[in-house]
């Protein structure tokens, strides 16, 4: 054997862990991100419409998993006049920036199918560290990712100027998603 040949086998084999844990897919049609603030003190929901994730999970290999997140910030809907005024620079500014993302940086199991995703956060250009809790069921081929977590939508400038009074619109938006993905091994 060669050292060239040598050096290709040992290559593979590193790359095999990788190959083994394929990319999943998102179902769309069966997932959903949403957000709930306080408006006046009623709470006010609204929905993302638009996202997409590129997931390489293991659960036998967490270290190497990875999750990467996005949503298009154009697509938020509260269901209201309001809606218009989403893009707009005060809020989304969704013509400077007109993604919002979420890249982890490491995954660990807390007990059973609980997990603790941390990573980094980044919305109109600003970012900041989460940890979110996720809960995954399976059923069939697809596996459901359930949680919730707070952001401080002032810390992203989220509602600037006259919408940075937390009277009238809280700090805290609670967000919460249901994920489908195929292509998860068996937990």
């Amino acid at each position: 054997m060669t050292i060239r040949t040598l050096s290709l086998a040992l290559a593979a084999a590193a790359l095999l862990p990788l190959a083994a844990q394929a990319q999943q897919q998102l179902v769309p049609a069966q997932s959903e991100i949403q957000f709930v603030s306080r408006q006046m003190g009623v709470p006010v929901e609204g929905k993302f419409r638009a996202f997409s994730a590129q997931v390489a999970f293991d659960p036998a290999r967490l270290a190497t998993s990875k999750i990467d997140f996005t949503v298009d910030t154009g697509s938020a809907n509260i269901g209201r006049e309001a809606d218009a005024e989403l893009p707009k620079a005060t809020w989304f500014n969704v013509a400077q920036y007109p993604r919002a993302t979420f890249q982890s940086s490491s995954i660990k199991r807390l007990a059973g199918n609980t997990f603790e995703v941390a990573g980094k956060l980044n919305i109109k250009g600003l970012s900041s560290d989460v940890v979110v809790p996720v809960t995954l069921a399976q059923n069939g081929a697809t596996t459901t990712a359930t949680g919730s977590f707070p952001i401080k939508r002032l810390a992203f400038r989220i509602g600037e100027k006259e919408w940075a009074d937390t009277s009238m619109v809280a700090d805290e938006v609670q967000v919460k998603f249901k994920l489908a993905l195929t292509g998860v091994g068996k937990l």
